[in-house]
């Protein structure tokens, strides 16, 4: 079934006089980006070139239509293009399709999905040369959470849970709903089965493995996996502990373990077999990983790759012909791509910064084509293809943005107080004219181990060409603790908390201040997760050199915040490098709650209710502190959304949240604290109308 698509005009067409961060008219809709059609914003989510070269199978994430649709989560529609940028749909609608692979001959494309009244996810088959849609394997009364193909296609290694007893739904119905907390945490096992397709569900028996198997892959031979083990589903685990082993399919038992400290990411075997590549931290401290591994298979011997590459390695893929290793690199505020030869430590570039923002690199048999996702400062994620010196944009998920007027976007870097080299992404107004000032909105990432890049910087609670449409100037910081500038930078806030790398946010604000582009008076801060934690910092001890402040799934109490989080473990190693019962009265001072007394920044605090990593309640006691003492204060929450808000309803209402109150207090003069609700109702009565007429 497709999904039902308005026209532009129609979708755009939404009256939304009662909020000031809305344009009145249809037509200035159509030249710059609102809250509106922003949530009608397409992306590529994944992409995979074919064995040769002249097909990408790819998916397009597709948000639901506000006002109209069941509210839910984008839809995950499957396409393929050719070399020459012409496009077929194969799935698309009210659809989910994810973890693409082609089979080896080029002929299927295998993706999971739940389709037509599957209860659980399978994995399905679709011929590229035409017809449906086949479910391939499926398991009883579980589902496939990821698979792996042998190079032949004759082996299929599955990664699923053990399918519940049916007596747990009954107990449950009659009340026996206890929860023993992080007990009842089920492993994830792994199967190996042939490959063949089969209408019948499979209750394939799970290998002896000890722990939870996060992933999995087959060597060139078919005769080893590469298997990702962590103690138990504990996110904290999975960040802290994990381990990559090689074993024996024969023999089910494991010939080498992989020794590296701290956190752990992707893996794969070199064409030959003979090295496996990892991407890994540099000890148990480096809060990312960034690292560039290279493991001798017989040995078991792993070296750093790049031991002083002062940037992120993000992806990378093994050449199929020889051993070379092709890989994509955040390197401050820009993505390179390039590749490396075992034994090597230096790099050849392909791809030079400056060109796109790279992720998802896929290779063809004859390593001839390459293709990758990639956004810039004009688009969201599109399929781009590698071929020489030749990249060509296969892709345009929004055409509507080439009608769209787009703010000036670039890099900017300037020495702190302390001498360390900072920056971030600038965005001038719309209509920027030199020689006046605008107001700010500083949009703080989170982690802290993560950086923004010079690509495309808009999203539902990062307002970007939004706020640029509307006369704001935004900046995105990349503070000290960000990542793509190496280990040492992403080091430097640790056992800091609040310290050094929000001093850097205020003297960035100085430095757009003093080049006469900012009004000092009219400086906003918003952030979500770590970027939240910024917000409420700037509202409270950093008050004075902010007029607004909006935090989600921020933090409030660094003591609370410690027992109520799902890493602790990773906040004490990567971030505050102690417990707080060694030191109360610091983690207490570095508490946004401990500042509220003198706030004078109004602040709008939002939530996802089921926010494992920050609990909810640390905005309830942002709230409870901010009110009890007068401050100007609201606390929204939406129930359903954990950290960072998944829904077309949730994302498009805190947008429109988002701008009213940055509009309330930077443009407005601070009038009286906005309405609590926003005029939802009414727009669904213009939606209707206009789709009557």
């Amino acid at each position: 079934m497709k999904l039902k698509i308005n026209s532009l005009k129609q979708a755009l067409a939404l009256s939304f006089g009662l909020l000031t961060c809305s344009v009145a008219t249809a037509e200035q809709t159509s030249k710059v980006i609102t809250a509106e059609n922003l949530a009608t914003l397409q992306s590529v989510s994944q992409a995979q070139v074919s064995p040769s070269g002249e097909y990408i199978a790819y998916t397009r994430s597709v948000p639901r239509e506000i006002y109209v649709e069941k509210d839910g989560k984008n839809w995950t529609e499957l396409y393929l293009v050719n070399d020459k940028g012409v496009e077929r749909a194969f799935i698309t609608g009210k659809v989910n399709v994810r973890s693409i692979q082609w089979s080896a001959d080029g002929a299927l494309i295998y993706f999971l999905a739940k389709m037509h009244d599957d209860k659980f996810t399978a994995l399905y088959q679709i011929p590229v040369n035409g017809g449906q849609a086949q479910k391939s394997v499926h398991l009883k009364d579980t589902n496939i959470a990821h698979y792996a193909l042998s190079n032949d296609n004759k082996k299929i290694a599955i990664l699923a849970k053990k399918a519940k007893d049916k007596s747990v739904k009954k107990l449950h119905d009659l009340g026996f709903k206890a929860e023993v907390f992080e007990e009842e945490l089920s492993n994830q096992l792994l199967y190996l089965i042939d490959l063949t397709q089969s209408d019948k569900a499979l209750t394939p028996e799970a290998w002896d493995i000890k722990g939870y198997v996060a992933d999995v892959h087959f060597s060139p031979t078919g005769k080893e996996l590469l298997v990702k083990t962590q103690p138990t589903a504990l996110i904290d685990d999975k960040y802290m502990k994990s381990q990559w082993h090689i074993v024996d399919i024969a023999k089910k038992s494991v010939k080498t373990s992989f020794a590296t400290a701290g956190k752990l990411g992707a893996a794969e075997f070199s064409y030959d077999g003979k090295y496996v590549a990892l991407l890994g931290a540099q000890d148990q401290h480096d809060p990312a990983t960034g690292r560039l591994f290279i493991a001798n298979v017989s040995s078991g011997k792993v070296a750093n790759w790049l031991p002083d590459f002062n940037g992120h390695v993000s992806d990378f893929e093994w050449s199929n012909k020889h051993n070379e290793l092709y890989f994509i690199a955040n390197i401050g505020t820009q993505s390179v791509v390039a590749k490396i030869k075992p034994g090597a430590n230096k790099y050849q570039t392909i791809v030079a910064g400056g060109q796109f923002i790279a992720a998802n690199l896929s290779i063809s048999d004859s390593d001839k084509t390459l293709v990758v996702k990639a956004n810039s400062a004009q688009h969201p994620n599109e399929v781009f293809m590698l071929r020489g010196k030749k990249q060509t944009r296969l892709t345009d998920s929004n055409t509507w943005l080439n009608d769209v007027s787009l703010a000036k976007q670039e890099s900017l870097t300037i020495k702190a107080r302390d001498g360390v080299e900072i920056g971030g992404v600038l965005i001038y107004p719309l209509d920027y004219k030199k020689g006046q000032r605008y107001p700010l909105i500083m949009s703080v990432h989170g982690g802290p181990e993560s950086h923004d890049k010079d690509g495309w910087l808009t999203a539902y609670s990062r307002p970007g060409q939004l706020a640029a449409a509307q006369g704001y100037v935004v900046f995105h910081p990349n503070y000290r603790g960000s990542t793509g500038k190496g280990v040492d930078y992403s080091k430097l806030g640790q056992n800091d908390y609040a310290g050094k790398e929000f001093d850097d946010l205020v003297d960035l604000k100085n430095h757009l201040v003093n080049i006469g582009l900012v009004n000092e008076k009219k400086v906003g801060i918003t952030g979500g997760s770590y970027g939240g934690y910024a917000s409420a910092w700037g509202a409270t001890k950093l008050t004075k050199h902010f007029a607004a402040s909006v935090m989600f799934v921020g933090i409030a109490n660094q003591l609370s915040k410690f027992g109520t989080t799902d890493i602790s473990n990773e906040m004490n190693l990567v971030h505050a490098r102690s417990y707080p019962w060694d030191k109360w009265q610091w983690y207490l001072e570095r508490s946004p709650i401990y500042w509220v007394e003198q706030s004078e920044t109004p602040l709008l605090i939002m939530h996802g209710k089921a926010d494992p990593r920050v609990h909810p309640a640390q905005s309830m006691e942002m709230y409870r502190y901010m009110k009890v003492r007068g401050k100007t204060v609201r606390l929204v929450y939406y129930p359903g959304e954990g950290h960072g808000n998944k829904r077309a309803a949730a994302k498009y209402d805190y947008s429109l949240r988002l701008m009213r109150w940055m509009d309330n207090y930077l443009k407005h003069d601070n009038q009286p604290m906005p309405a609590h609700d926003l005029p939802h109702a009414a727009n669904l009565t213009a939606k209707k109308e206009t789709e009557k007429s």
